[in-house]
């Protein structure tokens, strides 16, 4: 590790030692012990659920009034402008504690539309939000997909019509993560008709207490609702606003997308991680009386050698920033190895499982997996179906033949 490296590290140990206490080791879990969800979604009570937006708010407060709010953000919005690695090695070192969890900010707001915005508003706009997003301030959502308009993003309908120095929108917004606790949202819509579909399209900062926004909860198997649908009636926004150029916002939305791809694709820690974890698989089985089922064992060792693939894959990445590059096609494998890996472990969990993943026996570590076997689905499309993601690296990576195309 570099010298610049190892003083960031040490600054960031000595801003966390002040601030938070050590984490419980989540390397050598204890089967039996603990807190055993399984959730890869939220399901708390929108008490606790408000609680919990407070406290993550408020733990980016604290990272960002200590030069952690946002590492590689230019100085003069806040940031420290220091590189991805900084980033990732922040992470590193903040997992070893016991913090507040970010998601709720970072993963779409800090992650997805601060990059946009940052390489495509015009000045007010940065000036009015980068800084409060990353202060924890304000939290951002993603107006993109619509009832006709999912992975075919370029067949957006919601209208915007210019009338003087404003625009007029009018349309709905479908499964919206975060839109319930968001000040503002990045929304594509159709400004001109007549032009070929990703020609045509045009993107607008949105404040979501704006005249004409309604948020509607969406209700999903697993018991939360992390997930809206939006309604714009004669919604207003001013021509300041806008993100790029008129009818240029395929361009916006590219990017948006780009830095979807970099938030997917690892498996992090907690629930997520014990769905991969060989540990927590084979006390799961020795729990459950199916170690000696030769073909579970088999199942099991086929599913782990796959997480440690995509592990590699993403180490590979992290390797590629280290070098001053930018990954390729890897954030579209990951992305898609990710999804594909969490849905067979939930899979395989519930062969293991039986009845007693969808009847709760009481007993720790199993009527809990259902939490994950429910959110499958889900991890198959978000971020990209696997279909799209198929062909990108198909047509775009391997050079093979597209698709025909009506």
């Amino acid at each position: 590790m570099a010298d610049d490296m190892r003083d960031f590290a040490a600054e960031a140990r000595a801003f966390l030692d002040a601030h938070a206490a050590k984490a419980p080791d989540r390397t050598a879990p204890v089967w039996g012990e603990g807190d055993d969800s399984m959730a890869y979604f939220s399901s708390l009570p929108p008490e606790a659920e408000r609680e919990h937006v407070r406290r993550a708010r408020e733990w980016q407060r604290v990272r960002h009034e200590n030069g952690f709010g946002w590492i590689t953000g230019p100085v003069e919005y806040g940031g420290r402008g220091l590189t991805p690695v900084h980033d990732l090695l922040y992470d590193a070192v903040e997992s070893e504690y016991d913090v507040a969890e970010t998601g709720v900010l970072s993963v779409i707001g800090l992650g997805m539309i601060g990059p946009t915005i940052l390489a495509h508003a015009q000045l007010t706009v940065k000036e009015r939000w980068l800084t409060a997003m990353y202060r924890g301030d304000a939290i951002a959502c993603q107006l993109f997909s619509e009832p006709g308009a999912g992975s075919d993003l370029a067949s957006v309908a919601t209208r915007a019509v210019r009338e003087g120095d404003d625009w007029v929108l009018n349309g709905q917004k479908v499964w919206t993560s975060v839109a319930q606790h968001s000040q503002i949202g990045l929304a594509l819509t159709r400004t001109n008709p007549d032009a070929p579909k990703h020609r045509g399209i045009t993107a607008f900062l949105v404040p979501m207490d704006a005249p004409g926004v309604e948020v509607r909860p969406l209700r999903q198997m697993t018991g939360g609702a992390d997930f809206n649908e939006v309604f714009l009636t004669d919604v207003r926004i001013p021509d300041g606003h806008r993100l790029g150029e008129v009818d240029g916002g395929w361009t916006v939305a590219l990017t948006t997308l780009m830095n979807e791809r970099a938030t997917v694709g690892s498996e992090g820690v907690g629930p997520v991680a014990a769905a991969l974890s060989p540990d927590h698989l084979s006390a799961l089985m020795r729990a459950t009386w199916t170690w000696d089922d030769r073909a579970l064992r088999a199942r099991l060792a086929e599913l782990l050698v796959d997480a440690l693939a995509t592990r590699h894959l993403n180490t590979r990445a992290l390797r590629t920033l280290r070098a001053g590059g930018t990954p390729g096609p890897e954030r579209s494998v990951s992305k898609l190895m990710y999804g594909q890996n969490l849905t067979r472990a939930a899979h395989f969990v519930s062969d293991v499982l039986g009845p007693r993943i969808i009847a709760d026996t009481g007993q720790w570590g199993t009527y809990a997996w259902s939490e994950l076997l429910l959110a499958t689905p889900a991890l198959r499309i978000l971020g990209g179906t696997e279909e799209i993601m198929k062909n990108i690296l198909a047509e775009r990576v391997l050079g093979l033949p597209k698709e025909v195309r009506s």
